[in-house]
This record gives C-alpha cells, sequence and structure tokens, in this order.
C-alpha cells in the first residue's frame, strides 16, 4: 500500500521539523529520519495504529512516535497521513478534512 501526504501532515512536518532545527540541526535529521522509519510500518500494516477516542471512524488511525501522534487514514488505494500532532495538543478535527 502506498503513503501519500495531505498539506497539513507535510506543513506541519515542516514545522516540527523546524522546531527541532532551530536547537539542532542534527537532532532534526535523526528526528526525520526515525519518524519516516515508523512510518514505514503503516505501509506494510496499516492496521497497526491505535483507534483515536476523539473520531468514531475504523479507518481513521493513530502511531504513536516519541510524543507525537502520526494521524492517518485507510483507504482502498493508499494510506493518507492526514496530521501529525504533539500529545500536548488537542487533535484539531479540522485537519482530517481532505
Amino acid at each position: 500500500m502506498k503513503i501519500q501526504w495531505t498539506h497539513v501532515a507535510f506543513r506541519r512536518l515542516n514545522e516540527i521539523y523546524g522546531y527541532i532545527e532551530n536547537d539542532s540541526p542534527t537532532n532534526a535529521e535523526k528526528w526525520l529520519d526515525r519518524l519516516l522509519k515508523k512510518m514505514a510500518t503503516i505501509k506494510d500494516f496499516p492496521k497497526a495504529g491505535r483507534s483515536i477516542p476523539e473520531v468514531e471512524a475504523a479507518n481513521i488511525r493513530e502511531i504513536v512516535y516519541g510524543n507525537y501522534g502520526i494521524v492517518y487514514k485507510i483507504k482502498e488505494d493508499a494510506v493518507y497521513i492526514m496530521t501529525i500532532r504533539h500529545f500536548k495538543q488537542i487533535l484539531p478535527l479540522a485537519d482530517l478534512d481532505e
């Protein structure tokens, strides 16, 4: 199954990366590399993520990476990365709109 990024998810990824990069470019690169490796599990096992309590849809799931949740939607043709959020943040449900 292929992975597709929404504009919102890609923007959030860049925001988080930029925030980490301000402290340490090396740590930002490590964070991104590990995040992408973690996401590889979604490609092979799309149902591996947990159901999200705020959302009552079986095809919307989240995998945990450190202090972040990667929220994605499973469709027949692909897995769509909807957003990335820090767990201290409330999940903005508007981010789940396509």
